[in-house]
């Protein structure tokens, strides 16, 4: 079930993921790397060398050009065995590679990008804190200036930092002029996780059990103030960093891992309703198992349209943060109705982890509230879509 107008190169690209994934995640590793809240390096690697994280990186910094349909087509395949690859494949080409070729000083993408490229390191969000969610622009960990402006100083927290603990830099979101106007007074930073004055503490969580999520404490962490991103003239900009281009394909990436998870869930309740046999024939006979996965097949199809549509206005340039958002609002409440009927297709077995189906939907519930939650979506859609405050 792929999008109509898909490229040819993105077609062979899938399928090629699509063997990788069946060679390298058997059923039971995958069942047993949830279990233990965590994902496989080596079978990362050989993802990596397949050259997959350059996709969202130009060729001069060494990845393979920017091709934001075949890094979602990929993460999309990716997920299909949950997110213990598609959770660090986003570290590196979307978190960390995406948003360094978009504001990254030129010294950033020459020390950076290459190594993303090549899977060698990974970023992880520093965005929420125990107190700040959705109204990012109210962050409260502190940076300012030192030694003559060389040097930056960081205090605070943050919460919700997924992969802190295995990242090499958190892409973290501090307020630089506690006496400045909102919005005007932001920064992101490339804060290394080995820097002196970091600690962590991870957060037990029932989704995405690729890695923890992690409160993250900046203890007057000092770092060269190369380290914001754009350079130095990035200090106070942060905030048109992030609010542009970075959420949208924020959302974007967010959406193609529900939507994934939404996909596999439904390939294989359609599979079981084949093979489960009661009352002398496979349940896909009965009517209502067929209503029930041809509703969940009619949605699916239209959250993959929803989402190709916006992945495809981002990858042109075009403007794109309305469809942004009505893809991942749509996508996210869809996916759970689909996960959800699917689970009861399955009746009993939907709930062992004996199938993948119990993990589908941990991962799918949590959806509507990562990543900028429904109601919010809402709000970005109607305030761009001009309806008054």
């Amino acid at each position: 079930m792929y999008f109509t107008d898909e490229p040819e190169h993105v077609t062979i690209l899938r399928d090629m993921i699509k063997k990788f994934v069946s060679d390298e995640m058997p059923r039971e590793k995958r069942r047993q790397l949830d279990k233990d809240h965590t994902f496989c390096r080596d079978t990362f690697r050989k993802l990596a060398d397949l050259g997959v994280c350059g996709l969202t990186i130009p060729e001069e910094y060494g990845g393979q050009g920017i091709d934001l349909v075949a890094a979602v087509a990929v993460l999309d395949e990716l997920c299909q065995v949950g997110p213990s690859l598609g959770g660090p494949f986003i570290h590196a080409a979307f978190y960390g590679g995406a948003n360094v070729v978009e504001n990254g000083s030129e010294a950033q993408k020459r020390a950076l990008l290459p190594k993303l490229a090549k899977g060698d390191i990974w970023f992880a969000y520093g965005l929420s804190e125990p107190d700040v969610g959705g109204d990012l622009a109210t962050v409260r960990t502190r940076a300012h200036l030192e030694d003559d402006g060389k040097t930056v100083v960081i205090n605070g927290a943050k919460r919700w930092c997924t992969g802190a603990d295995w990242a090499d830099y958190i892409y973290c979101l501090v307020n630089s002029d506690a006496d400045g106007k909102k919005y005007k007074n932001l920064t992101v930073l490339l804060i290394p996780t080995d820097a002196t004055g970091i600690s962590m503490q991870p957060i037990e969580h029932s989704n995405l059990r690729y890695t923890a999520s992690c409160d993250v404490f900046f203890d007057d962490v000092r770092i060269p103030v190369e380290q914001i991103l754009g350079g130095p003239d990035g200090w106070n900009k942060g905030w048109g960093m992030l609010a542009g281009r970075t959420l949208d394909v924020e959302k974007i990436e967010i959406t193609t891992v529900t939507y994934g998870v939404a996909r596999a869930a439904l390939e294989e309740a359609w599979q079981y309703a084949q093979e489960r046999v009661q009352f002398g024939k496979p349940i896909a006979a009965h009517q209502a198992v067929r209503h029930a996965l041809s509703g969940a097949k009619t949605k699916l199809q239209a959250c993959q349209h929803m989402l190709y549509h916006a992945v495809h206005l981002a990858h042109e340039g075009k403007p794109c943060s309305v469809e942004t958002s009505m893809a991942k609002l749509f996508v996210a409440d869809t996916a759970v109705e689909i996960v959800l009927a699917c689970q009861q297709v399955m009746g009993a077995y939907g709930l062992t982890d004996s199938y993948d189906m119990e993990r589908n939907v941990r991962d799918v519930l949590g959806m509507p509230i990562v990543g900028g939650s429904s109601n919010m979506q809402r709000n970005n859609i109607a305030a761009r879509l001009g309806l008054p405050q």
